[in-house]
């Protein structure tokens, strides 16, 4: 019982601390696709704690249970770990934390099915605005241009992506613009960001008291773009991609002093005109390996007593 209490207030205490942490470090914006490893690794941490504080948990309250984790282990192993002490709180906290993954599983099928609503009625959507021609695959084309007074540029998801673009951000964007959305769109769609968002909404929704979960998801927001950037500045260039988000979103009122839509946008315009020093390939590396050995925190408690009991 004592491994699972301390298992549950170290995936609190991550679950508290660690989106301080990240967020006072100067870095993440720098090296985007390392921010979002550090941040999928700091929530796998957390859940899993909280899971195998249920499995623990529950093993102490049930023999049933007890029975198929232990399965095979020595005697003195099963006895190191103290179970059947405190059998009714034991039982309470694994239906509690067993509620939680429920909870969890049932907030990503429900994020899953809303996607999926949203995805066919966009496209069914598109298909009114851009009726397919004979011979034409529905998602055969991955470029599909509507006729459109406002200058928009959208991706949509999928087993085969599409970028819909409208005539008038054709006509706005110059040069190597147009490439360079075309870039970052299949930036999202090479690192399936959909799924990153899908995920940290699920759990945002599902638990808005957890702190860790809330800055999941607009973190993920606002790396995902940044990392989509980073991809279409490498090949057209930073100026080439500020200028084609300028084009695109001038007329929505998003620059100047009182900006009314998404305020992302000049910070992210910002930041392409005026990069900041990226990190070393070394750092990077550190850091990589720093935040796949935070999931591995949680294994160790859990093994501790039994390491010692072989020991």
């Amino acid at each position: 019982m004592l491994v699972s209490l301390v298992l549950l207030l170290l995936g609190a205490l991550a679950a508290v601390v660690a989106p301080r942490l990240v967020s006072r470090a100067d870095w993440p914006e720098r090296e985007p696709v390392v921010a979002l490893w550090v941040w999928q690794c700091v929530v796998a941490s957390v859940l899993l704690c909280f899971a195998l504080s249920m499995i623990f948990s529950a093993a102490a309250a049930w023999q049933f249970v007890r029975g198929h984790v232990f399965a095979g282990a020595p005697h003195g192993v099963v006895e190191a770990y103290a179970l059947g002490a405190n059998e009714p709180w034991s039982a309470v906290l694994a239906v509690i934390l067993a509620c939680g993954g429920l909870w969890t599983g049932a907030m990503l099928t429900r994020e899953i099915h809303r996607t999926q609503v949203r995805r066919r009625r966009r496209r069914t959507d598109l298909l009114v605005r851009s009726p397919l021609l004979p011979g034409e695959d529905p998602g055969g084309e991955p470029l599909v241009v509507l006729e459109g007074e406002r200058p928009d540029a959208w991706w949509l998801p999928g087993t085969a992506p599409q970028l819909v673009i409208t005539t008038a951000a054709l006509r706005r964007l110059k040069g190597r613009q147009l490439d360079a959305v075309l870039a970052h769109e299949q930036g999202h769609a090479q690192a399936r960001h959909d799924w990153l968002l899908h995920c940290s909404a699920a759990l945002a929704n599902g638990f808005p008291q957890i702190p860790v979960f809330a800055a999941f998801r607009d973190e993920m927001h606002r790396l995902v773009e940044l990392a989509a950037d980073d991809v279409a500045s490498k090949r057209f260039g930073r100026r080439t991609i500020a200028l084609a988000l300028v084009e695109l979103n001038e007329e929505r009122g998003v620059f100047g002093p009182c900006p009314t839509t998404d305020t992302q946008l000049p910070h992210r315009v910002n930041r392409l005109l005026t990069p900041a020093p990226r990190l070393t390939a070394g750092r990077k590396l550190r850091l990589t390996a720093a935040a796949a050995l935070v999931p591995l925190v949680p294994l160790l408690v859990a093994f501790v007593p039994a390491l010692r009991a072989l020991g």
